[in-house]
C-alpha cells in the first residue's frame, strides 16, 4: 500500500478560516490574538499552523482579519516613527497609545514599549527625528536654490529638466509640510479632524515634471479629491 501524507484543511475557503479567528478573538475579548492563545481555545474550529501556513504567517492572518497584531520582529525604529506619522495624518492630532490599532496603525502599543521602553518615550523620539529634518531643511542652502532646475532640450525639442532632488518625499519632510499647512487641504481646507476620512497628499506646487523639486517651499498639502482634480487640470495643459 503506498504511504501518503494526509492533507487537511486545504478545501477550507480563506474567509472560513479568518472569520474562524475572528470568533474566537471576539470570544477572548483580544484583538490582537496570539496563536497560542488561539490554539487553547476550545472554540476554535482549526490550529494555529494551518491559518499561518496559508496565510504566509500568522500575523498577516491576523492583519487580513483586521486584528492587531502583538508582537513584530525585528522592526526599525525608522518604520515604527513612520507609523507614528500616519496614525497623526489620519487622525489630524497626535496619536495616544490607545489609537495605536488597526485599521488606524499597522503596529499596535507592544513594538513600541519593546523599542522605546515607553510610549512617551517614542513620542519624544519622533518629535526629535521631525525637529532635525527641520534643521537640515533650514541650514541646506542648496534647498533653496534648488528650484532653480538645470534643462536640455533633446531632439524632440521637449525640455528635459536635470533635477537636484528626488521626486519621492521622506516621511519627515511630509509631516512638516503637513503641520505647517495645519494638516488641512490647502484648496478647499478639509482635514481629518472636522471631515473624518479625508485622506491627505503631498503635491508638488510646481510639478516634477515641470521642473518642480521637491523642496519645503515647493510642496503643499491637498486632500485626495483636491489632488487629483489638480492633476486632470495639468493633463489638459
Amino acid at each position: 500500500m503506498k504511504f501518503e501524507l494526509k492533507l487537511r484543511n486545504l478545501n477550507v475557503p480563506d474567509e472560513d478560516l479568518l472569520n474562524d479567528l475572528k470568533k474566537v478573538a471576539l470570544e477572548l475579548g483580544n484583538e490582537n490574538l496570539t496563536s497560542r492563545e488561539y490554539d487553547n481555545s476550545k472554540k476554535r474550529k482549526y490550529s494555529a499552523g494551518t491559518i499561518g501556513e496559508r496565510f504566509g504567517g500568522w500575523n498577516k492572518a491576523l492583519e487580513l482579519a483586521g486584528l492587531t497584531v502583538k508582537y513584530h520582529q525585528n522592526i526599525s525604529t525608522d518604520a515604527l516613527l513612520e507609523n507614528i506619522e500616519q496614525v497623526w495624518l489620519k487622525l489630524g492630532r497626535q496619536p495616544g497609545k490607545r489609537d495605536m490599532k488597526l485599521p488606524l496603525s499597522k503596529y499596535s502599543e507592544s513594538p513600541y514599549r519593546a523599542n522605546f521602553k515607553t510610549w512617551q518615550k517614542a513620542l519624544e523620539q519622533f518629535v526629535e527625528s521631525i525637529n532635525l529634518e527641520e534643521e537640515i531643511e533650514q541650514s541646506d542652502e542648496t534647498k533653496s536654490e534648488a528650484v532653480e532646475t538645470e534643462n536640455t532640450v533633446n531632439s524632440k525639442s521637449e525640455i528635459v529638466f536635470r533635477h537636484k532632488t528626488k521626486r519621492d518625499i521622506n516621511w519627515r519632510l511630509r509631516f512638516l509640510v503637513m503641520r505647517r499647512d495645519n494638516f488641512k487641504c490647502n484648496a478647499c481646507g478639509k482635514s481629518p479632524t472636522n471631515n473624518p476620512g479625508t485622506e491627505l497628499h503631498i503635491d508638488h506646487i510646481l510639478a516634477w515634471d515641470k521642473g518642480g523639486e521637491t523642496v519645503y517651499e515647493n510642496l503643499q498639502t491637498l486632500c485626495s479629491v483636491c489632488n487629483i482634480g489638480k492633476s486632470n487640470l495639468d493633463f489638459k495643459e
